[in-house]
């Protein structure tokens, strides 16, 4: 774990080596078309869930017990890996700098970045409305791209964490309530809540903790819970309180407008500083977290 936080934290995912959960996205984008249609689309989108998330589990355990078979240090080197690929905190700070970077510069190139780490329609999106989304999503992927695969990883090793990246993944491209996926990725929404109910709430508490700001607890519980999603809105509260600002509002995802709830009150302009002190918390959260398990590990 140590030496694949460190590899993630120094180079992140280079664009140019092969990524399981890319392979991932293609193999659910291929099954998608192919059972998305006509009945059944309940039925088919859970079978297909299931089905994947079991594979990648027993493909790993599988690969592991083999390559540690043959030598030990082997088998930790490709773990190490393998959790390197699972962790996703690196690569997010950098596409948020991305972002501010390009918003700075002109407000098309700014669009064009943050749809790069956002599901929502970017074409029609302000300035303080792009700068807003990525703020959102280095919160809510602080959740989903480090502690959650973190918890996972400490509960069921290398396996669990890569069958909880196929969750993320399945619910990242299938887990809509638009027409096309509303019955089809249901289960795969449901499980992806389910996944991540205790890390997106460690998340936000961490963040506090690492902000010495406990006395946002109240508003943390309180805006978190306003969300239709029962997670993401939690580690969003807590940055939108450390900020004192506001996340949230109405989102276009693939044509249809969702009009989600304010996440705090303070409709302030966002600044580079802001996204520094953002940054900062998320790394700050890492090695909190990195520690505590750690010893857990060690204690077991």
């Amino acid at each position: 774990m140590l030496a694949g936080w460190i590899a993630d934290a120094i180079i992140g995912d280079p664009v140019w080596l092969p990524h399981p959960i890319v392979l991932f996205g293609k193999v659910i984008g291929r099954m998608e078309r192919w059972l998305n249609k006509g009945s059944l689309r309940m039925l088919k989108g859970a079978l297909m869930t299931v089905f994947l998330i079991a594979a990648v589990f027993a493909a790993f355990f599988y690969l592991f017990k083999w390559v540690d078979s043959i030598n030990v240090f082997l088998g930790m080197a490709v773990k190490a890996i393998f959790v390197c690929y699972g962790l996703a905190g690196t690569t997010l700070v950098r596409e948020v700098r991305d972002v501010f970077r390009a918003v700075d510069r002109s407000l098309e190139e700014g669009r064009r970045q943050v749809s790069r780490i956002v599901g929502r329609d970017t074409s029609q999106l302000s300035a303080q409305e792009v700068r807003t989304a990525a703020l959102e999503t280095l919160a809510e992927n602080l959740s989903d791209g480090v502690v959650a695969p973190l918890f996972w990883f400490t509960l069921l090793g290398v396996p669990g964490m890569m069958a909880y990246k196929m969750i993320n993944t399945l619910d990242s491209m299938v887990g809509y309530r638009t027409m096309r996926y509303r019955e089809f990725g249901c289960v795969a929404a449901h499980i992806d809540d389910a996944a991540n109910y205790l890390p997106a709430r460690i998340t936000a508490l961490l963040m506090l903790i690492v902000s010495w700001r406990f006395g946002l607890l109240p508003f943390v519980t309180w805006f978190g819970r306003q969300q239709s999603s029962p997670n993401s809105g939690y580690p969003e509260a807590a940055l939108a309180g450390i900020l004192d600002c506001r996340f949230g509002g109405p989102h276009v995802y693939h044509g249809e407008r969702f009009d989600s709830p304010y996440i705090g009150t303070n409709a302030r302009q966002l600044t580079n500083d802001d996204m520094e002190k953002a940054v900062r918390i998320n790394r700050r959260v890492e090695i909190m977290l990195v520690i505590m398990i750690v010893v857990i590990l060690y204690v077991i």
